[in-house]
């Protein structure tokens, strides 16, 4: 190990003791944020705020806090040599740490530590973007600060410093206790984790019929290229034709190779990130509702 590495293995021990009494993760419908399917670009969300918020030195989410804390996202994409692994609205690796716990959530990482591993923080108000994510498996839990942490699948979610570019994946297997995170809430590049699911195991409540797709002209989600939203009930056109290669949708859905529904059609349930192993890769028209 690196001596850089050693400094940051001490970011395992906080700063001060953590409170005796482990905090109950929030889950969506307790006064949790607001869990949207899609991103914050196929949202049309208000540019600088959220994680595309900035401080003077163009670091993310070290703006005025209540801007940074908008809004959130979480998509499964690749980063490096990671695949999945979720990262946030900037593209940036998110993280999760051994020394936490997700049964119950508690975060262990305060004082100086958070400032080498800034938690993904929101607030009652926020939004947190999904795409790759079930819906099912993000909370919030408390800090011992009072302010809200984001969580996968009870596993409190982190940045790391050091990573300022897209991609980057510096805090992989930091002190052996730092680890990018997977959708699913696993560590990312370790045996036993998943790769990419095709389509999500929707939970009981993400198997009724969605309301609502986002639909990618990239595979995994990528938010650097075009996206295009539909939405309502029965079969809807999309406004660009034969050009997505993932979709992320609230619930169930049929995808269809023509307009006005007609053609090949496939069902799914949730979100897929590469339409290619489904055999529909640029080839969806319309989608049906319902």
């Amino acid at each position: 190990m690196t001596a850089g590495a050693l400094a940051l293995a001490a970011c395992g021990s906080p700063a001060s003791a953590p409170s005796p009494a482990a905090p109950a993760q929030t889950e969506a419908g307790d006064g949790a944020p607001a869990l949207l399917v899609g991103t914050a670009k196929a949202n049309d969300t208000q540019p600088k705020t959220g994680d595309w918020a900035t401080g003077s030195d163009g670091t993310p989410n070290t703006a005025e806090q209540t801007t940074a804390r908008k809004w959130v996202q979480l998509m499964a994409s690749e980063a490096g040599e990671l695949n999945p692994v979720v990262v946030n609205g900037a593209g940036l690796t998110l993280y999760r740490f051994d020394k936490d716990t997700a049964k119950p959530s508690k975060s262990t990482c305060d004082g100086e530590c958070a400032k080498t591993w800034p938690p993904v923080l929101v607030t009652g108000g926020s939004k947190i973007f999904l795409a790759g994510v079930k819906k099912s498996a993000v909370g919030t839990v408390e800090r011992s600060d009072g302010t809200r942490q984001v969580t996968i699948a009870g596993w409190p979610v982190y940045r790391f410093a050091k990573d300022t570019e897209p991609g980057d994946t510096k805090g992989q297997g930091v002190g052996g206790t730092w680890f990018g995170v997977t959708p699913n809430g696993q560590k990312a590049g370790q045996d036993g984790s998943v790769t990419v699911p095709t389509t999500t195991t929707p939970s009981s409540e993400e198997q009724r019929p969605a309301t609502s797709a986002v639909l990618f002209d990239g595979r995994n989600f990528s938010d650097n290229e075009s996206s295009q939203g539909v939405a309502g009930n029965g079969c809807k056109n999309v406004t660009r034709p034969g050009v997505a290669s993932s979709i992320a949708a609230s619930g169930s859905v049929k995808i269809w190779s023509e307009k006005d529904c007609k053609g090949k059609s496939l069902s799914i349930d949730g979100d897929v990130a590469d339409l290619a192993k489904v055999g529909f890769d640029n080839a969806v028209a319309s989608v049906f509702f319902g």
